[in-house]
C-alpha cells in the first residue's frame, strides 16, 4: 500500500474509532504530570512506597551500597545497567490485556478504514476469546505477535506512530478516570527517577512491538530511545516489495516502513538481546512473569557486581486488576530463584493516583 493512501486512511481512523468518541477525560496523572516525577540521589523524597517495605528497602539499600566508593560492593558508573520490562512492571497489562494486544484486536477487528487478511481477522477473533476468558494459551505469543505485524506492515514510521499515539486516549477498561497511555504504575516511576538519578543506565527490555515501546515511554522517564528492546519487524523501503535488502538500493521516493515479525522478545530471547544490544549484564532486573525469569536468572547469576532481580506480584485486587492466584505462583518462584516479591497490595501507596478506581 502506497504511503499516500495509508495516511489518509490513518487519519480517517483516527477520527472513525467508535471508541474515541466515548473516551472521558482523565483525572489520573497525565503523561506531562508522569514526567515531573522525580526522586532524589538519596531517596528521600520517595511519595508512593511505603517505606516499611522489605523491597523498598532491599532497592534502596542496594543503591546506597553499590554507589558508595568505599563500599567493597561498588560498582563503576560505566557498569550500572537496569533493565525493566514493561507491562504489568512498568505499565498495566490487565485493561483486559496488553495495550499493544488491544490495538491489534481494534485494528483487526473494528477499524473501519481497514481490511485485514481473512486469516488475521480470524485469529484476532481467537486472542479475544482467550482474553475475554481470562487464559493464554502458550502458544498464543508467537502466533499473535505475527499476525500483529501483519495488519500493521506497509504502515510508515509515522502512520504507526499516530495510530499508537491515538490509541493511548482510550480508556483503560476495567479502571475509572484512566487512558491507556497514561496507565504508568506510579511508584515505579519513581524507581525509574531514583535508578536515573544514581547514574544507573536503564533500559526496557519487553515483549511488546519496539516502536509501540519507543512511543509510549517518550517523555515519561528518563529512558533513551536507543535503551528500548523489544518485539520486532522488518523495516523495509516502500518500493523495496519481495527483494531483498542485500539487493536493493535505498531511492529518493522511498519511505521506510513497517514488514513481517522477525522475533519476539519473552523469555530467553530477552538475554539474547540483552546480550548482543547492551553487550554488558545487567545488575538490576525488574519484571513481574514467568516471561522475565530468564532476564532475571541472567542478573543475578555469576555477576561480577552484587545484583538484584524484583518481580511484581499482581496481587492488588481492589485498587487494580489484580489476580491473586498469579501472584501466589509469582511469589512462589520468587522464593524459588532468588527473586525479591514486590507486593503491589502491600508495598506500593498508590498505584495510579486515588481518582482512579475500579469498574467493578
Amino acid at each position: 500500500m502506497r504511503s499516500k493512501k495509508l495516511c489518509a486512511a490513518v487519519l480517517a481512523a483516527t477520527l472513525g474509532f467508535g471508541f474515541m468518541a466515548s473516551a472521558p477525560s482523565t483525572e489520573a496523572a497525565t503523561r506531562a504530570e508522569l514526567a515531573q516525577i522525580s526522586v532524589n540521589q538519596k531517596g528521600t523524597n520517595f511519595k508512593y512506597w511505603n517505606k516499611d517495605a522489605k523491597s523498598y528497602q532491599a532497592l534502596t539499600n542496594y543503591v546506597k551500597d553499590v554507589t558508595n566508593p568505599k563500599s567493597k560492593n561498588f560498582i563503576p558508573v560505566e557498569d550500572r545497567i537496569a533493565v525493566f520490562d514493561l507491562d504489568g512492571t512498568l505499565i498495566c497489562e490487565t485493561t483486559p490485556s496488553y495495550f499493544e494486544w488491544m490495538m491489534y484486536l481494534e485494528r483487526a477487528l473494528n477499524d473501519p478504514t481497514f481490511t485485514p487478511k481473512k486469516e488475521d481477522r480470524e485469529y484476532a477473533k481467537v486472542v479475544k476469546a482467550a482474553i475475554d476468558k481470562g487464559s493464554l494459551p502458550e502458544d498464543m505469543e508467537r502466533k499473535e505477535a505475527k499476525s500483529q505485524a501483519s495488519v500493521f506492515a506497509g504502515m510508515t514510521l509515522p502512520e504507526y506512530e499516530a495510530y499508537v499515539k491515538k490509541f493511548m486516549q482510550t480508556p483503560a477498561e476495567g479502571l475509572n478516570n484512566l487512558k491507556r497511555g497514561d496507565s504508568f504504575y506510579l511508584p515505579m516511576v519513581e524507581v525509574v527517577s531514583y535508578l536515573n538519578a544514581n547514574k544507573f543506565k536503564i533500559f526496557v527490555v519487553s515483549g511488546s512491538d519496539r516502536q509501540a515501546l519507543r512511543i509510549l515511554t517518550d517523555g515519561i522517564m528518563p529512558i533513551e530511545k536507543d535503551n528500548i528492546i523489544g518485539t520486532d519487524v522488518w523495516n523495509l523501503a516502500s518500493h523495496q516489495g519481495d527483494t531483498d535488502g542485500l539487493d536493493y538500493l535505498y531511492r529518493k521516493d522511498d519511505e521506510v516502513i513497517r514488514g513481517e515479525f522477525t522475533l519476539k522478545d519473552v523469555k530467553m530471547n530477552k538475554v539474547s538481546n540483552i546480550a548482543r544490544e547492551i553487550g554488558k549484564q545487567p545488575v538490576l532486573a525488574f519484571g513481574n512473569s514467568s516471561g522475565d525469569g530468564s532476564m532475571f536468572n541472567y542478573t543475578i547469576t555469576n555477576n561480577k557486581y552484587k545484583a538484584l532481580a524484583f518481580s511484581l506480584l499482581c496481587d492488588d485486587t481492589e485498587r487494580e486488576l489484580g489476580n491473586q492466584k498469579k501472584a501466589d505462583k509469582m511469589r512462589a518462584s520468587c522464593e524459588k530463584y532468588g527473586w525479591i516479591p514486590v507486593s503491589m497490595r502491600d508495598d506500593f501507596k498508590t498505584i495510579y493516583g486515588d481518582n482512579v478506581t475500579r469498574t467493578k
